[in-house]
């Protein structure tokens, strides 16, 4: 049996970045539970569906796309089921061809991608890519259990991201 794995990647910059949050593991366990209980319990704005790298060509392991943010109009929509849907499945699909996922593992897992597209994106070229390496490199961190613990505990004081840094670190605690 497969270990349940967790994956995080943020690339990219701006409106047309992509952060991907992963999770994979075997259809017979948690992580297949999950995908079937979020497959079957959509919610307003937020309607899984599975990751296809064309019509009927669904990727394996059969990839859950869950966006992050409800489509704030046509355009948005377009960007979520269009270049970062690509480029999840293509993404996928490259862990499987760099072995990150073996090959023999891919019709007994499931994977759950979730999604973040910027309602503001307008690059679908920058969207796809940016969405085909974050997943790639989420799926590849969860295999190998990245972030390594020392990584987290030397960001601790200062912690930052895309949309927040604080103006002064804070002091470890005693």
């Amino acid at each position: 049996m497969t270990a349940l794995q967790l994956g995080e990647s943020f690339v990219g910059e701006g409106v047309n970045a992509a952060h991907i949050n992963t999770v994979f593991g075997d259809r017979e366990g948690p992580a297949g539970s999950a995908w079937a209980g979020a497959l079957a319990s959509p919610s307003a704005g937020h309607v899984p569906f599975v990751a296809v790298l064309a019509p009927s060509l669904p990727v394996k392991p059969f990839t859950l796309f869950v966006t992050k943010s409800a489509p704030a109009d046509d355009a948005h929509g377009n960007h979520i089921w269009g270049p970062a849907q690509a480029g999840v499945a293509a993404g996928v699909a490259d862990a499987v061809a760099d072995g990150v996922i073996a090959e023999a593992e891919v019709d007994s897992t499931v994977i759950i991608a979730a999604v973040w597209v910027n309602p503001g994106a307008d690059d679908a070229d920058t969207v796809y890519q940016n969405n085909r390496t974050a997943t790639r490199t989420a799926l590849r961190n969860g295999a190998t259990q990245l972030p390594a613990l020392g990584d987290v505990l030397a960001a601790r004081a200062h912690p930052s991201n895309p949309f927040y840094t604080p103006e002064t670190t804070a002091e470890e605690p005693e």
